[in-house]
């Protein structure tokens, strides 16, 4: 049960942390090709975004 349960969140926080860094990305350069990219990469992108971008 508790590998289920770890299988989930890894997949649905993958899911999430992709979604997020395209959404950041749009928003943040107005370009579909960049949030491609940055959505494949993920998390590391939000964290990336988080620490060096300025809003």
């Amino acid at each position: 049960m508790a590998a289920y349960v770890n299988q989930t969140v890894i997949k649905y926080g993958v899911g999430f942390g992709s979604a997020l860094a395209m959404s950041v990305s749009f928003a943040l350069n107005k370009s579909i090709l960049w949030a491609i990219i940055h959505g494949i990469l993920g998390w590391i992108y939000v964290v990336y975004a988080l620490l060096f971008k300025s809003y």
